[in-house]
């Protein structure tokens, strides 16, 4: 269930508060082909079906970057902060692959808020995601997503 906020300074003072988890997003070998065809990554363990089935992980995986690109889909699905003006993507911090995800497998988000400040006029949340393999031990990768929201007015 999305965590809502009516305003960003509703995101204060709610560090620790946990978001999610999403629905599970099965992971088809079109989206790791198309991945590859806008990044150039054309790997043969990302794309090469045949191959991968005698490689490392017994199948193809998706890109690590790809995995952690899908955090922004999950993200709408953890936390939802309304009445800002415009909101921005400031980046991320600790960035971590821990398993590969075999393409075919689904994955989700689970996120936590670890920090929110008050920076140039906005309020800045740290949300870390973790993006859990659906029968796995570790999570595929967990990243501290960084975005900040400008108050209306």
């Amino acid at each position: 269930m999305t965590k809502i906020f009516a305003s960003p300074r509703d995101l204060i003072g709610q560090e620790g508060t946990a978001l999610g988890a999403t629905e599970w997003l099965t992971i088809e070998q079109d989206r790791v082909n198309g991945f590859a065809e806008v990044t150039g990554d054309h790997q043969w363990i990302h794309v090469d079906v045949d191959r991968a089935k005698d490689g490392p992980f017994g199948g193809t995986i998706a890109h690590g970057y790809l995995t952690m690109s899908l955090v922004n889909f999950f993200l709408p699905d953890l936390i939802e902060v309304r009445g800002f003006s415009h909101a921005v993507n400031v980046g991320a911090d600790r960035l971590r692959f821990l398993s590969p995800v075999k393409v075919g497998s689904r994955i989700r988000g689970v996120g936590e808020i670890v920090s929110v400040e008050e920076v140039k006029g906005a309020i800045q949340s740290v949300v870390r995601v973790t993006v859990e393999i659906e029968g796995g031990d570790k999570p595929a990768c967990v990243v501290d997503t960084i975005s900040r929201y400008f108050p209306e007015g």
